[in-house]
């Protein structure tokens, strides 16, 4: 009987038409602190675009919405709410990088037996987002949503893999869909500028299905780790209301002990990265790309080095969060639908996610 072996056969990203440069964030996060001057005594938390470039690598990101996250009397997205007969925001954003995916691909919707989307947020608990998704699509089979922070996507492509390869599923869709910014405390100075808007999709599938060889990858292997952290954190959720506490306070958002992060995620992801591709028979210079969640610029470095013994260009080790800014666990996934055309067939890749959790994914491709 023949191993079934799952492939990438689609990259989709979908970006929204706003972005937010530092110094406009900047600009509008100093005003808010002039206008509430009276909450931080002798030394107000001042912002400037310099900080935020050298501590994140961080030039821009794109948001789903600007002028609310922008306006000093707000500082968060200004969205409306849609009746439930309306598709959702989510939704619509996963559904635009699907239909992205599914081109690429050459893959019709009735052609997708399952849809997952895998994202660090979903904006209600059910219906599932992915059901909705397939409903829009006209997609038979099933779906759901998954959560692990900024490994989502990969966890995502890892059930991925593992329903083509058990046989449960010819071609399955993975999405994240990842709606940050109205989880981001725009008037926290450490934080308000991590994070953008962005969804992607990919299409995987066993070698029978496959439509569109062009950019193919093998997935020959894949790796998970997770590591309980209270370092990254955020503390939204329904249990709030039986608590009668602010759903909407500072240690509800998004927040994390950054340096601590860096000082314990750094040496879990290059361990992990090394064991993974040592365990099937590869040295670290075997890999020619290395899709990275995009983080921190700094984080990144520093991995690369413990790798390879050396700085990387951005061809070996692609950087995008300076555009997109960390866009959770859709990172990974943007540096390599925009950073994988030019691979070669028997090309090897991995592509890693590290954050909140702590969880760590990755995947070991081949260029067919």
């Amino acid at each position: 009987m023949d191993t079934i072996r799952p492939f990438i056969t689609g990259s989709g990203l979908w970006k929204p038409a706003n972005t937010i440069s530092n110094d406009e964030l900047v600009h509008s996060y100093n005003a808010w602190v002039e206008q509430n001057i009276a909450l931080f005594g002798d030394k107000p938390p001042f912002s400037n675009s310099e900080f935020i470039e050298k501590a994140s690598g961080i030039k821009s990101r794109y948001v789903i919405e600007k002028d609310g996250i922008l306006d000093t009397n707000r500082m968060r997205p200004s969205l409306t709410e849609r009746p439930d007969d309306d598709i959702s925001i989510q939704a619509e954003m996963a559904i635009e990088a699907a239909k992205d995916a599914l081109c690429a691909a050459n893959k019709l919707p009735n052609q997708i037996d399952a849809v997952i989307v895998s994202s660090s947020y979903t904006q209600r608990p059910y219906p599932a987002i992915a059901i909705e998704v397939q409903h829009a699509l006209g997609i038979d089979g099933f779906a759901f949503d998954m959560q692990v922070a900024c490994s989502s996507g990969t966890f995502g492509l890892h059930r991925a893999y593992e329903m083509v390869k058990a046989g449960t599923a010819n071609s399955v869709l993975v999405i994240s869909p990842e709606l940050t910014s109205p989880q981001v405390n725009f008037t926290d100075r450490d934080s308000h500028f991590i994070f953008g808007d962005v969804a992607t999709a990919m299409v995987v599938e066993n070698s029978k299905a496959i439509t569109s060889p062009l950019h193919t990858f093998e997935m020959v292997s894949v790796r998970a780790a997770t590591q309980f952290s209270n370092n990254i954190r955020s503390n939204f959720g329904y249990t709030a209301r039986a608590c009668d506490t602010d759903p909407f306070s500072p240690q509800a958002l998004f927040h994390q002990n950054g340096r601590k992060v860096f000082k314990e995620v750094c040496p879990m992801a290059a361990d992990h990265l090394e064991n993974h591709v040592a365990s099937n028979g590869l040295k670290t210079s075997d890999i020619k790309r290395w899709w990275l969640h995009q983080a921190n610029i700094n984080m990144n470095q520093l991995i690369i080095r413990r790798l390879l013994g050396k700085d990387a260009d951005q061809l070996t080790a692609p950087i995008i969060l300076d555009q997109f800014a960390n866009i959770a666990s859709a990172g990974s996934l943007v540096a390599f639908n925009l950073y994988h055309q030019d691979m070669e067939p028997n090309d090897l890749g991995v592509i890693c996610s590290f954050g909140a959790g702590y969880s760590i994914g990755s995947l070991l491709l081949k260029k067919i």
